[in-house]
């Protein structure tokens, strides 16, 4: 809901930050260390919980991982070297530990608290992000096909959970894993209603280009 408005705020907080990282270091290695920090939040979400003394880990790895993904796209623009495969990198990390994060809190809260654990919630948390991220695909998937102003309005356009939402939910449930039943009905709501505003934006869109002659005969 906040990303682009917050988009350039990060950029004039990380570009002071980028003129000291060295050369060599590149966004792509960038994304590579925030992909190894969230995998290394989900496992140590999974596997350390109290009384282990790694209990606080998950959240210092979570952190790190999401200040190195903001730093790997700024990087990018700061040295005008933004390419799709950095950006295909940079998805493909995050919805790897987006998948993996709420079924390694779950686990890890079933070992001490089994039967406080709905794996129903977050089943359903997984699936939500699936549609989620088909509507998101086929709406770029058209939009790559055709120059229409309607369809980058459809893209850009907020909604109810985005990127920022969403590392919100993620840091609440590190913070009270105990609550990740609730935390993933909660995140699941939250994403359908989401993919139900862009649906309704998309839906007279794709209607306007079937009818003027543009969209595939069913």
């Amino acid at each position: 809901m906040y990303d682009i408005s917050l988009r350039r705020l990060k950029d004039r907080i990380a570009t002071p930050i980028c003129h000291l990282i060295p050369q060599p270091i590149t966004p792509n290695i960038l994304t590579l260390l925030a992909f190894i920090l969230g995998l290394l939040c989900c496992f140590t979400a999974a596997f350390s919980t109290p009384p282990s003394p790694l209990r606080n880990w998950p959240l210092i790895f979570w952190l790190l991982n999401r200040i190195f993904d903001g730093l790997d796209g700024s990087l990018a623009r700061e040295r005008n070297s933004a390419s799709e495969l950095g950006g295909f990198l940079d998805l493909l990390s995050d919805f790897i530990i987006y998948s993996l994060l709420p079924i390694a809190i779950a686990h890890g809260q079933s070992v001490l608290t089994p039967f406080l654990v709905d794996w129903r919630a977050v089943a359903v948390l997984e699936a939500s992000f699936h549609v989620n991220n088909f509507v998101l695909f086929y709406i770029a998937a058209v939009a790559a096909k055709r120059d229409e102003e309607e369809l980058t309005s459809v893209t850009m356009r907020p909604a109810l959970v985005e990127g920022f939402e969403s590392g919100l939910l993620f840091t609440a449930m590190l913070v009270w894993p105990q609550y990740i039943s609730v935390w993933s009905w909660f995140m699941s709501a939250a994403v359908a209603v989401g993919t139900v505003q862009r649906v309704t934006f998309l839906l007279p869109v794709l209607s306007g280009l079937k009818q003027s002659g543009k969209g595939k005969d069913s």
